[in-house]
């Protein structure tokens, strides 16, 4: 195939249709194949933006150690994606002027939804390995967006079933703390429709600003309120600075998280994490892929990988396995591959795949429980957890959003 010449931002407003019609953009005549990584380094979302530069670094080397894709290097590209409208730019400079053969990150819903934009304009691939909305699998699905992390509906599902088996659903008062963006918004929406339909009611909420530090106000008013269960809605940084005040006050009103990386829980120092979260993967789990992943990570980095980290890696390894597999980079060989449902293993012991009518991977997930403070004597060993969910019995689709719930048809 012909390498097309640089589209440029005037001749993409020469019309939609031309640029749709356009064959897919070619890298025959490299001799190194680029994956462009986009993700926050900065800001309320940089401490997870850190893990998952370290593990796409990480599974490109062992990549090239084992010959590359197709004979050639893998070339990580690395940039801070700060905000939608930066991520947009950037994702469009990595297709157009890098000539990368697929994007991989993001965390921030509003930012995956801003590059699933430019991609689709792009014909160019992206793996979303950190943003959770359910919309990105509903209303703003992509032809060429894919989902490595789990959705809103897989988060909320998966951790309200101990929440249910622990009896802090049916018929409780849940006083709900949000982050004031699209993540949150989403979440909100799916932790509501979960509890509602299992008993319980959302009697107070309040929406946090994604710069807030002082958590102060927001304690008080839960003291004076006295909710049976507290559901964290929060997003980075905000958990992290939340799960210290909340010891610092003396609270006590049982915590439940319904989005969450094992990260936040670590930065928030000895005996200040509690209560019941979902996570995607953890360092704990004891099969081969997830001991040799988490040995090789500490020996590069010094701390076990998170569940962001998790996400990372092992996006570039699907990357990487299919265009191998393919024999080819093109994108649209690539989705038409992971499309007709291609199996990965993902460190869990089960393998997964991606559902084609919204391209989630199917995947499980677990609900960690933390030690009590004293038993917290290791800092990163905080929590135990529970077996996969769904089980190894269950359809990977038992947690997933449902048709109804999240309706997606690609856009032409």
């Amino acid at each position: 195939m012909t390498e097309l010449p640089r589209i440029t931002r005037r001749g993409a407003l020469l019309g939609a249709a031309a640029v749709l019609a356009a064959p897919a953009i070619s890298h025959a005549q490299s001799d190194v194949v680029r994956i462009g990584h986009l993700t926050p380094r900065t800001g309320f979302l940089g401490p997870l933006g850190e893990f998952a530069v370290q593990a796409a670094q990480l599974a490109a080397d062992e990549i090239n150690a084992a010959g590359g894709i197709n004979g050639r290097k893998l070339e990580m590209l690395f940039e801070d994606s700060v905000n939608p409208q930066t991520a947009s730019a950037k994702a469009e400079r990595y297709v157009q002027r890098d000539k990368v053969s697929c994007i991989v990150g993001e965390i921030n819903s509003a930012s995956a939804l801003a590059i699933g934009q430019v991609v689709q304009r792009e014909r160019a691939l992206f793996i979303n390995t950190g943003a959770n909305s359910d919309a990105l699998r509903g209303s703003d699905c992509r032809k060429t967006m894919f989902h490595v992390e789990g959705q809103n509906s897989m988060y909320v599902k998966a951790v309200g079933r101990a929440l249910v088996e622990k009896g802090l659903i049916k018929g409780k008062k849940t006083y709900a703390l949000t982050a004031d963006y699209a993540f949150g918004h989403d979440l909100l929406k799916v932790a509501r429709r979960f509890i509602d339909q299992n008993g319980g009611s959302i009697t107070n909420e309040d929406l946090v600003p994604t710069d807030l530090t002082d958590f102060s106000p927001f304690l008080l008013k839960l003291r004076q309120a006295r909710p049976d269960v507290v559901v964290v809605n929060l997003a980075g940084a905000q958990i992290t600075n939340f799960l210290k005040q909340y010891t610092e006050y003396g609270l006590r009103f049982p915590l439940a998280g319904f989005g969450f990386d094992t990260a936040l829980a670590w930065g928030a120092g000895k005996g200040n994490f509690l209560g019941t979260w979902p996570t995607m993967w953890h360092h704990l789990l004891d099969n081969p892929g997830a001991k040799k992943f988490t040995a090789e990570f500490r020996k590069h980095f010094g701390k076990p990988p998170e569940n962001q980290a998790w996400g990372d890696y092992n996006a570039v390894k699907i990357i990487a396995q299919s265009m191998n597999d393919l024999k080819s980079v093109d994108p649209m060989q690539v989705v038409d591959h992971l499309e007709k449902g291609a199996k990965f293993d993902v460190l869990k012991g089960r393998e997964s795949y991606f559902r084609a009518r919204d391209h989630q991977l199917m995947t499980p997930m677990y609900a960690i429980t933390a030690l009590p403070p004293e038993k917290q004597t290791d800092p990163y060993d905080i929590f135990t957890s529970s077996g996969p969910i769904p089980g190894p019995d269950e359809s990977l689709e038992a947690i997933a959003s449902t048709p109804e719930e999240a309706t997606c048809t690609f856009p032409s």
